[in-house]
């Protein structure tokens, strides 16, 4: 068998040989030390055989010293297929580079097409996707990943709340759900505001209904606001109250943050590969050697390869490794309360519903211990504290 795929390699060739004297012109090729194998008689007169093409010179020399005819039947192997392919080297070309458009043509991006979207922020997604490279004609294996290109359109473009981002074939569907200010469903049936917190009044915005308490006055959770019932005794109807009713909370937050922490930061320095990967293996195109940084992180971004429809068992890796570095930080014990301070009104600030406001601030102690600094503060806020609840049939003030 391991001499077969050798004279496949270097090519063979079968011949018959006719005449007088077939024996003793085998028996010359032989003590030449030219092999020959494969050897049928023929009747009398005939002989074939294969020898290697390196040979052939030798045998024309032994066949000219004797009274044998020699007709050379077939030619095997890889010097005669790549001569065979240079003679109809156009038809290879063209058959190659035919191959090379198709599976150029089945990784572009040809469509992108866009639902759930008014036609302004549909310019902005547009204009978006090219800044990050993805837009018609460009190979799909060099764009982001379908999660990465969701990610980026959502933190560039305010506009929406969610898109879905999805390939399918050469085209990249992409649904948005834009940030449409849901309308207040109507209240129907009567109701009263009642307050959520302890509060004090502020202001009082009521649209409808009777307020039953009024500025700087003192409120407990659930006490009346904002009556549904109106009209003089003997007279009243139930209403839908509706209204504002602003008051003065206090909250209070707790902050522990160390002086000394160590963590890692990318100080820029990055690396790529490129790999072609076939099964398990990977055949690197670009970025050779070892990553040169004794402490990184890595990236992973795979494609697969199509061939019109059909999806191949190839893939295009890039692997990007970034290099990072331990930090140390050492805040001294100012710079550590106002970095705490800082911590805490994010903290009450993710508590708050967007139209509060902070009126004031207060820090109520502070310590340090254990390498740690211990810090609790108090706001004062101004929010809307009614809510609506309905009145119950027979309920009484």
């Amino acid at each position: 068998m391991r001499n077969q795929w050798i004279h496949l390699y270097s090519g063979y060739v079968t011949v018959k040989v006719s005449g007088k004297g077939l024996e003793r012109f085998i028996n010359a090729l032989t003590r030449s030390d030219i092999l020959i194998w494969n050897v049928k008689r023929h009747g009398t007169a005939a002989v074939t055989f294969q020898i290697s093409l390196e040979d052939i010179h030798n045998l024309r020399h032994e066949a000219r010293n004797s009274d044998c005819k020699i007709e050379f039947l077939a030619r095997t192997g890889l010097p005669f297929l790549m001569k065979r392919l240079l003679k109809n080297s156009g038809f290879l070309i063209g058959g190659g580079t035919f191959l090379v458009i198709v599976f150029l043509l089945s990784n572009m991006i040809w469509g992108i097409e866009i639902k759930g979207a008014d036609p302004a922020t549909e310019y902005e997604i547009r204009k978006q996707l090219d800044e990050i490279g993805v837009k018609k004609g460009k190979l799909q294996f060099l764009v982001d990943d379908p999660e990465s290109i969701q990610r980026k359109i959502t933190n560039g473009v305010s506009s929406i709340t969610w898109i879905g981002v999805e390939v399918q074939g050469t085209t990249y569907h992409l649904q948005v759900v834009e940030k449409n200010e849901p309308e207040k469903p109507e209240q129907f049936g009567p109701q009263n505001l009642l307050a959520t917190k302890k509060a004090v009044i502020v202001d009082m915005f009521v649209e409808e209904g009777q307020p039953v308490v009024s500025v700087n006055d003192h409120v407990k959770p659930g006490q009346l606001l904002v009556s549904g019932q109106i009209g003089k005794e003997g007279e009243e109807k139930s209403v839908s109250a509706k209204g504002e009713i602003f008051g003065e909370t206090w909250y209070k937050s707790q902050v522990v943050l160390p002086l000394k922490s160590n963590f890692k930061v990318f100080n820029g320095n990055e690396e790529e590969k490129h790999f072609i990967k076939v099964g398990d293996m990977s055949i690197p195109i670009w970025g050779f050697g070892k990553v040169s940084y004794p402490d990184f992180e890595k990236e992973k971004n795979e494609k697969q390869f199509k061939f019109l429809k059909w999806k191949l068992p190839i893939h295009y890796v890039h692997d990007t490794y970034r290099e990072s570095e331990d930090i140390t930080r050492v805040y001294t014990k100012e710079e550590a309360i106002d970095v705490a301070k800082e911590m805490a009104r994010k903290d009450i600030k993710n508590l708050l519903p967007e139209d509060a406001t902070i009126k004031g601030e207060n820090v109520l102690h502070h310590r340090i211990q254990n390498g740690k600094v211990y810090l609790s503060m108090h706001f004062q806020v101004i929010e809307n504290i009614a809510k609506a609840y309905p009145i119950i049939q027979g309920e009484s003030e």
